[in-house]
């Protein structure tokens, strides 16, 4: 049971959630990289995810997850370490569990459950996102070292 109400929520504040991620991003000592890169394309990323999230967590369609293994690989085309893609994912999760966690609406045994069952679908979610993104990685690595022999 998926609470849609929790869904349409974090659709509907993404743009808060995506600014909380921005500062986490901005002051994290593991992410600087990601630090200097332009605000907008971190508002991207994260609209992209959570304005589509409800779809995401229950599309049964494998296509869903392999643009994340192309996010891998354009990752290394553009020399982000292979961590600073991962933990961006671990934060946003992080972030989005904050989010939810302020807005109190589990007052019952009912929405507890549904909030206890967004948070395990979003972290099956996350974690298949960040092993594309690290098949991504690892499949642009091995055709640059292939091209440079």
């Amino acid at each position: 049971m998926l609470s849609i109400r929790l869904v349409q929520l974090i659709e509907g504040h993404w743009d808060e959630i995506a600014e909380r991620l921005i500062g986490e991003v901005r002051k994290h000592p593991d992410m600087q990289t990601f630090a200097n890169r332009p605000v907008i394309e971190i508002r991207e990323w994260c609209g992209e995810i959570l304005r589509n999230l409800g779809d995401m967590l229950t599309s049964r369609d494998g296509e869903q997850l392999l643009r994340f293994r192309t996010y891998g690989q354009t990752r290394f085309e553009e020399n982000i370490p292979l961590h600073e893609a991962v933990l961006r994912f671990h934060l946003l999760k992080d972030k989005v569990f904050e989010f939810v966690h302020e807005q109190g609406f589990a007052v019952n045994a009912m929405q507890l459950y549904a909030e206890e069952e967004l948070e395990h679908r979003m972290g099956r979610f996350f974690d298949a996102c960040v092993y594309q993104v690290v098949c991504g990685y690892e499949h642009a690595l091995r055709r640059a070292a292939r091209l440079a022999s």
